[in-house]
């Protein structure tokens, strides 16, 4: 009853068009006030608590390092690199497009943040090039999702918080299927290219390839710092997170000098922006995962699906729809912190690996990005492209196909999550 009455709160707040954090702090202080006999003293040290997690501190600077990462042109020299190694295959740029949002999602954790900076560079090359607008927005949308699979990831760091789970063992899983999925878009972008004979670049010499490597050098040594640093223990996801951000800003400003000191505090203020809204909204779904403990909801969920005789299959069949689902209404950050803190103790239950289980949850979150009506990758592909939501929407379609295969692939090979945190000894 009490779970029926908390959905409906949430559902009917969101469906008046109100922001998720705020529909989500209403919906808990509505529950408190008229529906529970919780003491409030409770309810304020939960939320005290609840924050007062080192890992969250990673969120702000990972978003620092990924806006100067945008703005200080280490994704120009990273496409340039990208088109020297793939350019000569069909679909040249699109497939250096595949490459260079994955280098670029290495490095700044944020999905929206590598469509911007590869986007804003290479559809504007692609369309001069003679590729229809459509097959590079869909390239583009698609493979700027890889922002979040690829370590280090914004979402990872939220997963972690909700459910305790090793933000370190998280990345390391991230890694063998970041990889796989950039192959399959790949793979759908030669392909079409191939299909209608679009244009590919000149073969690029090794001398040039070396040239182009050497140039986007300074960013691509940031992948090896953040990966490495947490593989060899020197430091945490968190202190990860710091360094990369003062790296960015000192490769941004005294290496490329693409970055003014003037244009610094401007970065800043952004960062801070996008950092309070996400905080704010964890802060309500700290709550809200409270209320839904403390109804016993998650527990009553379980007893149900194992009294009723639903194995691991029918589960993560019934994880997939349900996040689908939702992510036609919400973004990553909310998805994450609403549902995994009332799926993982099923999942736990059922045996299912924590890693493996936030490695579903993410890749779900990827595909919402790319599909309407909210897929905030779809909006700001928009942006750059100037073409409608409905437009992109057909053309990535065959992108999305292509993520929805893949994410059943990984959901039922678990091995693929979890070979590479094990074979580290991080699981």
């Amino acid at each position: 009853m009490n779970a029926a009455i908390i959905f409906t709160l949430l559902l009917v707040l969101m469906l008046t068009g109100m922001p998720i954090s705020i529909s989500l702090g209403l919906t808990v202080l509505t529950f408190l006030f008229g529906f529970t006999e919780v003491p409030l003293e409770s309810v304020a040290l939960k939320l005290f608590t609840g924050i007062e997690k080192f890992e969250i501190m990673a969120i702000p600077f990972f978003i620092l390092a990924g806006n100067f990462l945008t703005h200080g042109g280490v994704a120009r020299r990273m496409i340039n690199f990208a088109s020297s190694m793939v350019g000569h295959w069909y679909g040249g740029l699109g497939l250096a497009g595949v490459l260079g949002c994955a280098l670029f999602a290495a490095v700044s954790g944020s999905s929206p943040a590598t469509v911007v900076a590869i986007g804003s560079i290479l559809l504007p090359a692609m369309t001069k090039a003679g590729f229809p607008k459509s097959f590079g927005a869909g390239v583009i949308t698609t493979s700027g999702a890889l922002g979040i699979l690829i370590p280090p990831s914004i979402v990872m760091v939220m997963y972690s918080v909700a459910t305790n789970t090793s933000v370190g063992a998280l990345f390391m899983a991230g890694v063998v299927p970041g990889i796989a999925l950039a192959g399959v878009l790949g793979g759908v972008t030669w392909y079409r290219a191939r299909k209608f004979g679009y244009p590919r670049l000149p073969k690029a010499t090794w001398g040039e390839r070396l040239k182009a490597f050497r140039a986007s050098a300074w960013g691509l040594l940031l992948i090896v710092i953040v990966m490495g640093g947490i593989y060899t223990g020197m430091f945490t996801p968190t202190e990860a997170a710091a360094m990369s951000a003062v790296y960015a800003f000192f490769v941004a400003v005294f290496v490329y000098k693409d970055m003014k000191l003037k244009d610094v505090p401007k970065v800043l203020l952004n960062s801070a922006n996008m950092s309070a809204m996400l905080l704010y909204i964890i802060t309500n779904a700290v709550l809200f995962s409270f209320i839904m403990t403390n109804e016993n909801i998650p527990q009553a969920l379980a007893d149900w699906m194992l009294g009723n005789g639903l194995g691991m299959i029918t589960f993560l069949l019934a994880v997939n729809v349900i996040l689908l689902l939702a992510g036609n209404f919400m973004e990553p950050s909310s998805i994450v912190l609403i549902f995994a803190p009332i799926l993982f103790p099923v999942a736990m239950k059922l045996g299912i690996d924590p890693v493996h289980f936030g490695i579903i949850m993410v890749v779900n979150m990827e595909v919402g990005m790319c599909h309407p009506p909210v897929g905030l990758n779809l909006y700001v592909a928009s942006g750059i492209t100037k073409m409608g939501i409905t437009e992109l929407t057909v053309a990535v379609w065959p992108w999305l196909l292509s993520m929805l295969v893949f994410l059943g692939f990984v959901t039922y090979v678990p091995i693929l999550s979890t070979w590479f945190p094990r074979m580290l000894g991080m699981i």
